[in-house]
C-alpha cells in the first residue's frame, strides 16, 4: 500500500510540468506556493485519515460523501473522480510524446498514442492479475528516479560536475527569486506566486489514492493509519523537496526550457524536464538518457494506474446506482468490461497532438484536471464537517476512534474554504482586461460546471436531501469491519521503524 500510494502521488508533474511553474513564478514563489499548498492538502489528509480509518470502505471518500452528506453529493464526487482519472490518461500519453522528443522529433505522434492505448488495453484486460505486483515495482522505480535527480542536484551544486562549477544557489538570482507574471511590480510578483500555486494544485496529491483502496486492504485500520501518517513525509520529501531541488538545478530564464514550453519543439533538448536540461547544460553524459528512460516508464505506469482507477470508479458508480446497471457486467477475470470500454474512449483525446503541439495540449489537459483534483479535496473536507457534526450530535467520542485528526473541525473549514477559493479563481487570467478567451475559459472551468450540473441534476432527479447530523448512519459497515478485525487478530504486527529503533539501538544503549 505504501509504494502504490507513493506511485499515485509521484507523477509526471514533479519531473516535467514543474518547469512551467519555475519560468512563470521564479524559484522563491515556487517554493513558498508549494509549501502553502502542501499544508492545505495536509489539512485535508488530516480529515480523510480520521474518516477512512473509522469506516474503511472501497472508494471511501466517494461513498462517505453519499452516505454522510447527500446522495447527490456522492453522485457528483464519483463522476468527478471518474472524469479526473480518465482525462489524466490522455495527459500521460501527451507527456510521453513530449519526453520522447529527447531522442528525436520525427516519431509519429499518432503511432505513440495508439501504441499506448493498445498497451493499456492489453494490460487491463489480459494481465489484470499482475497489476498490483507491477505497480509495486514501477512505484519503486519512481522513488529511485526521485533519488537520482535529487542526488544529481546536490552533487553538482557542490562542484561535482564536468565543469567543476560549484554553482550552489546561484540560479535563485537568475534573474531573481520572485518573477513577475502578466503584470509588473508587486502585482506581477503576486500573480507569479499564484501561477506556482495553480501548478501546485495540479501536482500535489496523495490522500485520494489511499482512500480509494481503503476497503481492499487486509486489517485496514492500522495499515491505513500508518499510510495516512506518511503522507506528510511524502509532501515534505517529494513535493517541497522537488520545489527546492528544481530551483537549484535550473534557472527560470534557461533558454532551452523556455523554448520547449513556448513552442513544444526541441529534439535533443531534454524534452521539458528541468533536470535533464540541467544535466545537458553541465555536460553530464549518459545520465540524461537514464533519467529520460525512467521518466518514460514512470509516465507509462501512471497512465496504466489511471485506466485501472477510472474503470473501477465507474464500476463502483454502477454498483451504487449512480450509473446504468449494465456497467456492472464483468469478465471471468473480474474486469468490468463495459466500464473499461468507456474509459478507453478518453485516451483518444491525446490525438489532439496531431494538429496541435504537445505543449499546448498538455496545458489544456492540466487546466481540466486541476479543477477535478481540487473538487476531490473539497469533497473530503466538506464530508468531514458533516461527519464531525454527526459525531457531536450522536455523542460519539472521537477519542475512541482509530485515528483522531488534530485541530478539528477547524482544519476542515480552513481547507474547504481555501480550496473553494482556489477552484473558483485559478482561471482568473481569462477575466483580466484583454485576456478573455472562450477556449481557455472552458479548459479552466468545465470540470467545475460539470460538477455543479451533476450535483443539482441528481438532486432534482432523485429529490435527495442533506443528511441531518442526528440521522447520519455512523454504524453503516462497522459490523463487517469489526468481524474482519477479529479475523486479523492473529496477524503479525506491522513493521515500525520507531519500535525497531527502541528494541535495538536504545536497548543496547
Amino acid at each position: 500500500l505504501e509504494l502504490i500510494a507513493i506511485g499515485g502521488s509521484i507523477g509526471t508533474a514533479i519531473f516535467v510540468s514543474i518547469g512551467g511553474a519555475l519560468i512563470n513564478a521564479g524559484p522563491g514563489s515556487l517554493l513558498v506556493a508549494w509549501i502553502i499548498y502542501s499544508c492545505i492538502i495536509g489539512l485535508v489528509n488530516n480529515c480523510m485519515a480520521e474518516m477512512a480509518t473509522y469506516m474503511p470502505v472501497s472508494a471511501s471518500f466517494i461513498r462517505h460523501a453519499g452516505h454522510w452528506v447527500d446522495d447527490a453529493f456522492g453522485f457528483m464526487a464519483g463522476w468527478n473522480f471518474f472524469f479526473y482519472e480518465a482525462i489524466l490518461v490522455s495527459f500521460e500519453i501527451v507527456a510521453l510524446n513530449l519526453v520522447l522528443t529527447f531522442w528525436r522529433d520525427d516519431i509519429p505522434v499518432a503511432a505513440v498514442c495508439c501504441g499506448c492505448i493498445v498497451a493499456y488495453g492489453l494490460l487491463n484486460i489480459l494481465a489484470v492479475r499482475v497489476y498490483g505486483e507491477a505497480e509495486f515495482w514501477l512505484s519503486g522505480g519512481k522513488v529511485f528516479l526521485v533519488a537520482i535527480v535529487f542526488s544529481f542536484t546536490f552533487v553538482t551544486m557542490c562542484g561535482g560536475n564536468p565543469q567543476n562549477d560549484a554553482y550552489g544557489f546561484r540560479h535563485w538570482n537568475s534573474p531573481e527569486p520572485f518573477l513577475e507574471y502578466f503584470s509588473t511590480g508587486s502585482l506581477g510578483r503576486f500573480e507569479g506566486f499564484l501561477a506556482a500555486l495553480w501548478q501546485g494544485s495540479f501536482t500535489i496529491v496523495g490522500p485520494e489514492y489511499i482512500a480509494m483502496v481503503a476497503g481492499e486492504v487486509r486489517n485496514p485500520r492500522p495499515v491505513l493509519k500508518k499510510a495516512f501518517k506518511t503522507v506528510y513525509i511524502r509532501f515534505a520529501l517529494f513535493f517541497i523537496g522537488s520545489a527546492v531541488f528544481v530551483d537549484i538545478a535550473l534557472p527560470p530564464n534557461d533558454p532551452t526550457l523556455n523554448r520547449i514550453l513556448s513552442t513544444g519543439n526541441g529534439a535533443g533538448t531534454g524534452a521539458a524536464s528541468p533536470y535533464v536540461i540541467a544535466m545537458q547544460n553541465l555536460g553530464v553524459d549518459g545520465l540524461p538518457h537514464l533519467v529520460n528512460a525512467l521518466l518514460i516508464t514512470s509516465i507509462f505506469s501512471a497512465g496504466n494506474t489511471y485506466v485501472y482507477c477510472a474503470t473501477r470508479t465507474l464500476h463502483g458508480l454502477a454498483t451504487d446506482g449512480h450509473a446504468h446497471h449494465w456497467l456492472r457486467m464483468t469478465t471471468k477475470n473480474g474486469v468490468p468490461i463495459w466500464c473499461f470500454a468507456i474509459t478507453m474512449i478518453f485516451p483518444f483525446i491525446s490525438l489532439l497532438q496531431v494538429s496541435n503541439s504537445s505543449a499546448v495540449v498538455i496545458t489544456w489537459l492540466v487546466n481540466l484536471v486541476t479543477a477535478g483534483g481540487l473538487i476531490n479535496f473539497i469533497v473530503m473536507s466538506i464530508t468531514y464537517i458533516f461527519f464531525y457534526r454527526a459525531c457531536m450530535a450522536q455523542g460519539l467520542d472521537r477519542r475512541i476512534l482509530p485515528y483522531r485528526g488534530r485541530f478539528q473541525p477547524y482544519s476542515a473549514y480552513i481547507s474547504s474554504w481555501a480550496l473553494i477559493l482556489v477552484v473558483f479563481t485559478y482561471g482568473y487570467s481569462v477575466f483580466r482586461k484583454g485576456g478573455w478567451d472562450v477556449e481557455a475559459f472552458f479548459t479552466y472551468y468545465t470540470m467545475l460546471i460539470l460538477a455543479l450540473i451533476n450535483y443539482f441534476g441528481w438532486k432534482l432527479f432523485r429529490k435527495t436531501k442533506l443528511v441531518p447530523a442526528a440521522e447520519c448512519d455512523l454504524i453503516w459497515d462497522l459490523p463487517a469491519i469489526q468481524a474482519h478485525e477479529e479475523e486479523c487478530a492473529g496477524d503479525s504486527p506491522l513493521f515500525s521503524v520507531r519500535d525497531y529503533f527502541r528494541r535495538t539501538v536504545l536497548r543496547r544503549g
